[in-house]
């Protein structure tokens, strides 16, 4: 047992910044330490991980200290058993070979699979869903997007349309069907690796009466919703309306969106990437966001631009100010050359 959790913890190490973005997702890195609140993910700034270091001794990556908790300390390992809340360390070293990829350790009983088997299971949902939805034109999918302000909608096949989606609003609770619109959250190949949902009033005016009308199955991490195909420039925003919301003002950029504020300090970068606009929220998980994706994009050699909207995001910009006063807004915060290449030729 000891072995193997040295074993595991030296690899975790390897990959401890990814540790770090997927377990302490409410922190952020800072040169070479991620800081967050504590080990159970707690926004702040009191605990910080090394990122680089030996795999042994003082100073080795993947080992942290919590100045404000009498300076605890421990290794990734560690991280997982706190942040997932588990008590038996069978539980954790199934969860680090799973976010490793790791063939199960024939110690290890089948039953102790469940977190990967689910997320697979998850990402299989996810395909099936999309595969069932529809085009949105015509549907209320595409009332509710217009509603909002959304008028471009080209280049938006990563959404679909489904009459009758499933949602549970709690384990005890009856299972209730709502309109949906659906997203295709794909890698850069186009493999469908999970799906969004947004429950819709049949109507499409607005979000079905319900407490969560927005819930995401399947594998998130680094992946997205993509308005056509990645090339040197692209955009990046929290969700699928501010994301359109852009493209009615830049309809020839490429953009993703990454559904929450912790998977878009975390999406992946394609290999031509040279120049990405970051799309912010006016809260603080947006410059929570903002500050971690920076540092990555930096460090990869991709130059990052922020753009901000006027209001709290920018799918209020676009309903309230309208897609003049968006364009006007926007075209300082480009860089020159994208004015012409992106705004111009949507004119």
């Amino acid at each position: 047992m000891a072995r193997d959790a040295s074993e595991l913890a030296h690899r975790l190490a390897r990959e401890a910044e990814a540790v770090c973005r997927h377990y302490l997702s409410n922190g952020r890195r800072q040169g070479n330490y991620w800081l967050v609140g504590d080990v159970r993910n707690t926004p702040g700034r009191s605990m910080f991980v090394r990122l680089k270091g030996g795999e042994s001794g003082k100073g080795a990556a993947g080992k942290w200290t919590d100045a404000a908790a009498a300076g605890d300390h421990g290794d990734l390992l560690d991280v997982i058993r706190e942040s997932c809340g588990f008590a038996d360390f069978r539980d954790v070293a199934v969860e680090a070979r799973r976010f490793l990829s790791l063939p199960r350790s024939e110690s290890e009983p089948e039953r102790r699979l469940s977190h990967a088997s689910a997320a697979t299971r998850s990402t299989e949902s996810g395909r099936r869903l999309f595969a069932m939805s529809r085009p949105i034109a015509g549907t209320p999918a595409e009332i509710y997007l217009r509603k909002r302000g959304i008028s471009v909608l080209h280049g938006a096949a990563s959404l679909r349309f489904h009459p009758r989606c499933y949602y549970r609003p709690g384990d005890d609770a009856p299972t209730q069907t709502w309109p949906a619109m659906i997203a295709a959250v794909t890698d850069f190949d186009g493999e469908i690796t999970g799906a969004h949902r947004t429950w819709l009033d049949p109507s499409g005016e607005d979000k079905a009466p319900i407490d969560t009308p927005r819930r995401a199955m399947g594998h998130l991490l680094g992946n997205a919703v993509r308005f056509d195909s990645s090339q040197d420039v692209m955009a990046a925003g929290e969700g699928i309306e501010t994301v359109l919301s852009l493209r009615c003002v830049l309809p020839a950029m490429p953009m993703v969106a990454a559904l929450s504020a912790a998977h878009l300090s975390a999406i992946l970068f394609p290999l031509r990437l040279r120049r990405l606009y970051m799309l912010r929220d006016n809260d603080a998980a947006g410059e929570g966001a903002a500050a971690s994706l920076i540092d990555r994009a930096r460090a990869a050699g991709i130059e990052v631009i922020v753009l901000s909207p006027t209001l709290d995001d920018f799918n209020e910009d676009l309903r309230w100010l309208g897609v003049d006063e968006l364009r006007a807004a926007i075209v300082p915060q480009l860089a020159w050359e994208d004015v012409a290449r992106f705004l111009e030729s949507s004119a």
